[in-house]
């Protein structure tokens, strides 16, 4: 199969194009690496193209020229708080470029099996009914997630309108080997490994927590996010639907560390702060939508974590 994956050089896009790469489909990546590093592209087998999703030339050459079976839409400045002081431009590659993606896709894709649009869990924002379901009432608060659920719904508007083939996900808090826990885009899980790494090099290390710890997250690991992510695109009954994609449990950050120094056989110390305005107190999946495709995370929190942090130590 022929897959194109824009921001396919970030820690979920390049996870996924590896995987794909390693099992033989022809994968081509976009990827403009103001958020994606090129070392996190694995195999050789891989096309790498240098470009912003925002540069519709290369874009529209690189349709016009291909045929794809696949298309997965990563690309996207995917910070909530960089949303925030740069609405604008979050606007435009968060939203814009997704419409005019689906667009060339719609006069140029003859043989397209599946748009997958990437979306997120911060769209339903505040609401605070739990577990969210797809069907939860969607209360965005910043630029970010506005931009998000709104290229989210014109994803599926091409599917039911124009016979384009499309699906989106909402990722809730994916974690796993290719994260950077120097960018302040990164999940939590990578600051707090990255302090592990610290104390085992015997280095002075610590970790500011804001609030008590309780907070809890649906953390799911990468490999069952690429297995979700190929269930939906390759599903039939997937086509003009949004799924979430999570573990469909919740981890409090205290046991979270709790699993880190079983794993690492350390103490961190933590530094306990005031929390923070605006910090979500809770947020987990409900992922039967999902599993009535056949998805069934494989990976425990236990496990997902010291295959992790294996993973990482022999990383450096």
């Amino acid at each position: 199969m022929n897959y194109l994956i824009t921001g396919g050089a970030g820690f979920i896009g390049s996870s996924l194009a590896n995987h794909l790469a390693y099992n033989g489909h022809s994968v081509t990546v976009m990827d403009d690496f103001s958020m994606g590093k090129r070392e996190n592209i694995e195999s050789n087998r891989i096309r790498l193209i240098e470009a912003d999703v925002r540069d519709l030339d290369t874009l529209e050459t690189i349709f016009e020229n291909e045929q794809f079976d696949y298309i997965f839409l990563f690309a996207a400045i995917a910070s909530v708080a960089d949303s925030v002081e740069r609405p604008i431009e979050t606007h435009n590659i968060n939203f814009e470029t997704i419409l005019q993606t689906l667009e060339l896709a719609r006069r140029t894709q003859k043989t397209l099996k599946r748009v997958i649009f990437t979306s997120s869990a911060a769209v339903y924002g505040d609401e605070p009914t739990l577990p969210k379901r797809e069907e939860s009432v969607i209360r965005p608060l910043t630029p970010y997630a506005v931009d998000k659920f709104a290229a989210e719904k014109y994803t599926l508007l091409y599917n039911n309108l124009y016979n384009l083939p499309t699906s989106a996900v909402r990722f809730f808090n994916v974690y796993g080997l290719r994260q950077n826990p120097a960018s302040v885009y990164s999940g939590v899980l990578s600051i707090i490994s990255k302090q592990f790494i610290k104390l085992l090099n015997h280095e002075k290390a610590e970790f500011n927590m804001f609030g008590d710890g309780k907070q809890t997250r649906d953390f799911v690991f990468i490999n069952d996010v690429i297995n979700a992510l190929l269930l939906i695109a390759e599903s039939n009954e997937s086509k003009g639907e949004v799924y979430n994609v999570g573990a469909g449990k919740y981890t409090s950050l205290n046991e979270i560390i709790e699993v880190f120094e079983e794993v690492a056989d350390v103490k961190l110390p933590i530094n306990y702060r005031q929390a923070r305005d605006g910090d979500i107190k809770d947020s987990y999946a409900d992922i039967s939508k999902l599993a009535s495709l056949g998805y069934k995370p494989k990976y425990t929190i236990n496990e997902g974590i010291k295959e992790y942090f294996t993973e990482l130590l022999s990383h450096p």
